[in-house]
């Protein structure tokens, strides 16, 4: 099949979606199918064109009414698009984010072939995001009459879809490269050190970290932690633990992919405090093969993936003392870290990429064979 995977934001920025959508050009490439990606122009990009990509329109930044910021395809050039449509054929187009602005919605809307949505996103439980949630049916009512079926990476995101949709929403999973992690078990890991990797925003919950951390030092003199990561709270998180003098605290900044597989197999545990705005969570199966335990925090979207003994990972990090009591359990007590550990070997096999591939795979081949037999 020819195959159009379409990615609203800025591809070559880190992110889950670009992960997600490179590894379906890897794996489908290499069994047979012909894959390109769409996406806009980022900003002031001059390189070469990558292969088997195609860019539509151009990225802008967006200052979402959440706080958050992206940068995503904001052009209004329908003639470009279908120009593009035509003249490559697709036999199925797959958008990622479809509601996110306007690429996904544009794509959908002109598609002469199937297309399918893959929704990973989740609203928060919070006023404005209810607000944004009323404010956004009519869009997606729009997008969703022009789709042949959908996927969702966790129950958490597949709500809102389920709830102003009657197509059937199909629950896959985001992965993680099983093989590429064990092959790094070697790395010595450290007795004391929490770690922390994502952005610094305000709905990732750091500086309720740091809070609990502050609590956990004062008769911990040997516990450290690492913050990688940037983002709009790293100045103001750094101003807190200055004016609070926490001891311990490294803010590395922005890391690369490998510099992010030999932390997570270094530390002794795993912290995520995001306290809303999570689907699912990739970097929690990232933690669990390098063999981290995880502490994080109890949103909707993590509670979707920390299921049985995950459940003991689940804190609300607005409790400091709780949390501080959490850390200092999974970094201290070998009985609950062997216990975890365990479960979590098992666990995370689900997770690994070929049956997430397969499961895609199985996607496509249902919407057109279905388009076929609607033909004859």
């Amino acid at each position: 099949m020819k195959i159009g995977l379409v990615c609203p934001y800025d591809f070559f920025r880190h992110g889950a979606v670009q992960k997600l959508i490179t590894l379906l050009d890897e794996e489908l490439t290499l069994r047979g199918h012909d894959i390109r990606i769409i996406t806009p122009r980022p900003r002031n990009y001059k390189g070469p064109l990558p292969e088997r990509t195609i860019f539509v329109g151009q990225s802008a930044k967006w200052n979402t009414p959440l706080k958050t910021t992206l940068e995503v395809g904001m052009s209004l050039e329908t003639t470009e698009m279908e120009e593009m449509l035509e003249l490559e054929d697709f036999d199925i187009i797959h958008v990622h984010e479809p509601e996110i602005p306007l690429l996904g919605a544009q794509i959908a809307s002109r598609s002469i072939c199937p297309v399918i949505a893959t929704f990973h996103a989740t609203m928060p439980e919070t006023l404005m995001a209810k607000t944004v949630e009323l404010l956004r049916i009519p869009y997606a009512r729009s997008i969703f009459r022009n789709l042949a079926a959908m996927t969702a990476v966790s129950e958490s995101a597949a709500r809102f879809v389920r709830e102003w949709s009657e197509l059937p929403v199909t629950i896959v999973p985001n992965y993680i490269d099983l093989e590429l992690y064990n092959s790094l078990e070697s790395i010595k890991r450290s007795n004391n050190t929490i770690l922390y990797i994502g952005r610094l925003e305000k709905r990732k919950g750091v500086k309720y970290l740091l809070k609990a951390f502050a609590e956990l030092s004062e008769h911990d003199s040997q516990v450290e932690l690492i913050i990688a990561g940037d983002g709009s709270e790293r100045e103001r998180l750094e101003n807190w633990v200055e004016a609070h003098q926490v001891p311990r605290i490294k803010f590395l900044g922005a890391i690369t992919e490998a510099e992010k597989m030999k932390l997570l197999h270094e530390a002794a545990v795993f912290c995520s405090p995001a306290i809303y705005g999570e689907s699912f969570g990739v970097v929690l199966l990232e933690a669990m093969a390098a063999g981290a335990p995880i502490v994080a925090g109890d949103n909707p979207g993590y509670a979707c993936v920390m299921l049985d003994r995950g459940l003991l990972s689940l804190v609300n990090p607005k409790d400091t003392g709780d949390f501080a009591r959490r850390l200092e359990l999974f970094l201290h007590d070998e009985g609950v870290r062997k216990t975890w550990l365990a479960w979590a070997k098992k666990y995370i096999k689900q997770f690994d990429s070929k049956p997430v591939i397969d499961q895609y795979e199985n996607v496509y081949k249902f919407v057109v064979t279905e388009k076929q037999g609607q033909k004859a």
